[in-house]
């Protein structure tokens, strides 16, 4: 096979991230049926080393894999897990919380929606106090890191809470898993979630739901809400069969493997302190331009982080992003609703000296349509 040239590109979106080309090329493998065996032993393999990811004990944890987008894990998760005649309560401090509501009540789930602050951690007196006034919540729901402003939530006290309360923990760390060390049993986390494409650094077409197997077998008696979104169903088929009750996304799983191998090279404490040094230097370069935050660096999470617009009539992120789009740089939008942000993240196989050539060709768009970064209130 002739080898090929990949434009690389830097992707300063929210995932899908920045992919090695080792990662791109485990996906050009020969044509296999995804029920012959040999494609079950890799599913296999891959469900195990997903558990060593969060540190989840194998005698008491699972892995479920699922084909689709991150949110599919949301809908499994708040559709499977809550029995009858239960609550879920879910913790709300940005978009992505808002999601796991409006899964709630797409499937006429009671629920509570403790809303807070998006521009603020969860107060975890107000989580105490929904539990204790509501004995019949089953579920305590948030998301890890709200990516749409940057903000790290402190899910292993909102997890001790549930406990404390009787009730179990799903946490939804699509964009920390593989980035921010978690570990499962001491972070007081019963269910977690992502997809291929964000902190593992794969492709786009597989999600996963790590999960307490007990709980799992005890869901079979719960409310059957969805048939292809049943966490259930799916754990059990692959129980029974080593495979996905549906179709799989082959090429998908042969580059999470890869990406996987990847991970387990550069170890959790170098990729996390690499994403931190990517981080920081978003910062740095935003502070030299004069660019403004919207949230508190003290509460964000290393991953994101959320840029005010400045207030020069010539600024237009459409143009700006188009700019440097067309050099190799992807920049994405905000998502808090009180206010105009843009995002830049640093997920994916990027690094410091990424960063230092986005800002040349940032500095250039902002000159070239002649924007100055002025800040009014």
């Amino acid at each position: 096979m002739e080898s090929l040239t990949i434009k690389r590109n830097i992707l300063l979106n929210p995932g899908p991230a920045t992919t090695t080309d080792t990662v791109k090329m485990a996906q050009v493998v020969p044509d296999i049926c995804p029920r012959e065996q040999d494609f079950a032993k890799l599913m296999k393999g891959l469900r195990s080393d997903l558990l060593k990811v969060v540190h989840a004990p194998a005698d008491q944890y699972t892995s479920v894999l699922f084909c689709g987008s991150g949110t599919i894990n949301i809908d499994i998760c708040i559709n499977s897990l809550v029995p009858e005649g239960k609550k879920i309560l879910v913790v709300n401090n940005g978009a992505y919380n808002t999601r796991a509501v409006e899964v709630c009540q797409m499937y006429h789930i009671p629920h509570i929606n403790l809303q807070s602050s998006v521009y603020e951690q969860p107060d975890l007196a107000a989580v105490e106090k929904a539990l204790k006034d509501n004995s019949d919540v089953a579920v305590v729901y948030c998301c890890h890191h709200e990516t749409g402003t940057g903000i790290l939530n402190p899910i292993r006290e909102i997890g001790a809470l549930a406990h404390q309360y009787g009730a179990i923990f799903v946490t939804d760390t699509t964009s920390t898993l593989g980035m921010i060390p978690l570990d499962v049993v001491k972070d007081n986390v019963d269910f977690c979630m992502a997809s291929a494409q964000k902190g593992l650094m794969a492709m786009s077409g597989l999600s996963f739901i790590i999960g307490r197997e007990d709980i799992i077998k005890a869901s079979k008696d719960y409310p059957t809400r969805s048939y292809y979104c049943n966490l259930y169903l799916q754990y059990e088929y692959f129980e029974k069969t080593g495979e996905m009750h549906f179709t799989p996304p082959v090429q998908t799983i042969y580059a999470t493997i890869q990406a996987l191998k990847e991970y387990f090279a550069e170890g959790e404490v170098a990729k996390f302190a690499r994403h931190h040094r990517v981080y920081e230097a978003i910062h740095q370069g935003l502070s030299e331009l004069g660019f403004q935050t919207a949230i508190d660096k003290s509460i964000e999470s290393g991953l994101v982080v959320s840029v005010k617009y400045p207030d020069d009539p010539n600024w237009s992120f459409e143009k700006v992003h188009d700019y440097c789009y067309e050099r190799g740089f992807t920049i994405y939008p905000g998502k808090i609703s009180t206010t105009n942000t843009f995002r830049l993240c640093s997920l994916g196989a990027i690094d410091v000296k990424d960063i230092e050539d986005f800002f040349i060709v940032l500095k250039d768009a902002l000159k070239y349509y002649n924007i100055k970064l002025v800040y009014h209130g």
